[in-house]
């Protein structure tokens, strides 16, 4: 008798598979946002895309019996974490990108995995293993030389683009805090799509606040791609891919989780590539294997951070 064992994948080979599905739609992203510049408000439609996605979340909290209700500790958490993770981070990049070129945003972006085992290792004093820190910081350098040259031919870092390298900066410092304040719900039980599903709720109420304080107009632009591009990036960009990011961070770590940002930028390359003739040359392949190899450093990391 012939017998076939299936055996179900490592926690490890989980991790890596849905790196790379997050890794594929926020690479997929980049391209999807620049069809919502234009006529509409950035910061509209910065609500547009989460409050949809928080409604979404709530509806499939409701379907799967997940427990809506938050203690105030854990609101809190979520709040700091929608505060962070999606109003300020989401409103300097927009903010840099209309200053200077994705790429160097993507750059910048590359450091989060970097910022992340520093501030957990201040704030929270966790430890992370020389693997970890060396893999984070092949990111960085990995996407530093994918996308370097092109910021730089790009016109890059010239006159008044300090403002957004700092805009930039900033936005990445927000997205760490946002993990933190994930991580700290996490440590008072809360469950990881009822707090996401608030936290994007909460980070969409503070823009509303943010643009009614500011005169922001919140029009929509009705357009089949204005439309097609918001329901990509709320369901797919949000729902999907900030669910599998909070789960892959609460069960192998933040820093691994964060290092989806240092694998985006050779994906968000491929889609230029195909959809905006876009070439590039020698320095993508060396950047992408340091940017690889970073990856694996990062997976077989034993300690959780």
């Amino acid at each position: 008798m012939i017998q076939t064992v299936f055996r179900c994948p490592s926690a490890g080979a989980l991790a890596l598979m849905g790196v790379a599905v997050c890794a594929l739609i926020w690479g997929t992203t980049w391209y999807a946002i620049t069809l919502q510049l234009g006529t509409v408000d950035p910061v509209a439609s910065i609500v547009w895309r989460f409050g949809l996605a928080s409604i979404l979340l709530f509806i499939g909290c409701l379907i799967f019996r997940q427990p809506l209700n938050l203690n105030r500790t854990q609101h809190l958490a979520a709040l700091a974490q929608g505060a962070f993770a999606f109003s300020i981070s989401y409103s300097f990049t927009y903010a840099a990108e209309g200053r200077i070129a994705s790429a160097v945003v993507a750059v910048i972006f590359a450091a989060l995995a970097l910022l992340n085992l520093i501030l957990f290792r201040v704030a929270a004093g966790q430890k992370a293993s020389s693997g970890a820190w060396t893999g984070a910081i092949l990111g960085v350098i990995g996407v530093a030389v994918l996308s370097g040259a092109e910021a730089l031919k790009e016109g890059g870092l010239g006159s008044g683009a300090v403002a957004g390298v700092g805009f930039a900066f900033c936005a990445v410092i927000a997205s760490a805090f946002g993990n933190f304040y994930a991580w700290k719900g996490q440590q008072a039980g809360s469950v990881v799509i009822p707090q996401t599903a608030w936290a994007m709720a909460y980070g969409t109420g503070l823009l509303v606040l943010y643009g009614l304080a500011t005169g922001v107009a919140f029009t929509v632009d009705a357009s089949p791609t204005y439309l097609g591009s918001l329901l990509y990036l709320s369901v797919f960009g949000s729902v999907i891919a900030f669910g599998l990011y909070f789960t892959i961070a609460r069960a192998r770590g933040y820093a691994l989780a964060s290092y989806i940002s240092a694998l985006t930028p050779p994906i968000a390359m491929l889609v230029s590539v195909l959809f905006e003739d876009a070439r590039f040359g020698w320095p993508a392949l060396l950047g992408l294997a340091l940017v690889l190899a970073g990856q694996v450093l990062l997976i077989r990391a034993p300690k959780k951070v």
